[in-house]
């Protein structure tokens, strides 16, 4: 049996990682470390996990976790990742990375929406992007495999089969999300505290959110074209979830049941997409705590405009569960093992 470990395992996304990977068939936890000096145990931040469960999260020591574990997912925030990771995959081991310090394939570009240098460049090439519908076969032989971002998981996901199939115009996307409050990690602000949240909406980062090249890029690989978006990101006053809404217009003379089938193919060969259909639409409460992308569609015959809906859970299928899913993949396990029923 295969030895996981957990650097970052008391954020959001680590302690979800936990969660499942304690109940996960094929593997087994090694260490779980975190920055602070004082031992705790999972249990107290994963009661799933029960009682009688001796797990302890310490401090990190590189030497341990490497001599410890054959997959090591790093949970670390943006610009810390890049080092710890690196320094992984320079010891052979398979690395999971949830930060976005790998997912695009030009430093400079990383550098420009991240305000940070680029210490691994040297690592760029080597990095898949984490989303399996789109990158599978590469995702079976990588040692560094760059998780996804949420926001990107559910826009890209709703693109996918129209780009694929060249079915829409490349010059109007815009892709309009919602997500719960846990995407922002569990750092403090201001702007995430429960009485700026609650009974409160509104837009942020409008048109300069980090997530808006890591979607144009893999948006313009599928397409073998240059993709731009309109990327706006809202603050829901929920937990966890996105919702995104897309307007794109399709090309003239596809008719709706084209655009139909488009989804009805892609949902039919993935284990983790659902499609609704045209007139129906996903909400959080039907993705939550799964690793499920649901998706609903709605044509205007008049325009041409193609709304497409999303709804994921950004914690899990917009990044830990996505993670489990991609570990899966490169050890050869069922890609749902561990990820029903979570």
């Amino acid at each position: 049996m295969l030895t996981c470990s957990i650097v970052g395992a008391t954020s959001f996304t680590g302690t979800e990682l936990i969660r499942i990977l304690a109940r996960h068939p094929h593997v087994k936890i090694g260490s779980l470390t975190t920055r602070s000096e004082e031992k705790i145990d999972a249990r107290d931040l994963v009661p799933a996990l029960g009682k009688a469960n001796d797990l302890v999260i310490e401090k990190f020591n590189f030497k341990k976790v490497a001599r410890d574990s054959d997959v090591v997912f790093v949970t670390l925030p943006h610009t810390l990742a890049m080092k710890v990771a690196g320094d992984f995959y320079d010891e052979e081991k398979i690395v999971i990375d949830l930060s976005a310090d790998f997912r695009l394939h030009r430093a400079d570009l990383y550098e420009d929406w991240y305000q940070e240098r680029h210490s691994r460049k040297d690592l760029l090439k080597e990095a898949v992007y984490g989303l399996p519908e789109i990158y599978r076969e590469q995702i079976k032989h990588a040692n560094l495999i760059a998780n996804p971002g949420c926001y990107p998981t559910g826009a890209i996901l709703g693109l996918y089969p129209l780009l694929k199939a060249d079915l829409i115009k490349h010059d109007f996307i815009v892709i309009d999300s919602k997500s719960g409050v846990s995407g922002a990690g569990k750092k403090l602000s201001q702007a995430t505290q429960f009485c700026e949240v609650d009974e409160n909406f509104g837009a942020y980062k409008v048109n300069r959110h980090q997530h808006t090249p890591e979607i144009e890029q893999t948006l313009s690989e599928v397409a073998l074209a240059k993709i731009d978006v309109t990327f706006v990101p809202h603050l829901l006053p929920v937990n966890r979830g996105i919702l995104s809404t897309i307007y794109v217009r399709r090309k003239p003379g596809i008719k709706k049941d084209k655009l139909a089938k488009a989804f009805e193919s892609f949902a039919e060969s993935e284990p983790f997409v659902r499609f609704y259909g045209v007139g129906k639409f996903p909400t959080l409460k039907e993705v939550q705590y799964t690793n499920f992308c649901d998706i609903g569609i709605e044509i205007d015959d008049k325009s041409d405009q193609v709304i497409v809906i999303t709804a994921i859970d950004n914690l899990l299928k917009g990044a830990s569960g996505q993670a489990i899913q991609n570990m899966n993949i490169r050890l050869g396990f069922s890609e749902e093992a561990g990820l029903i029923g979570v």
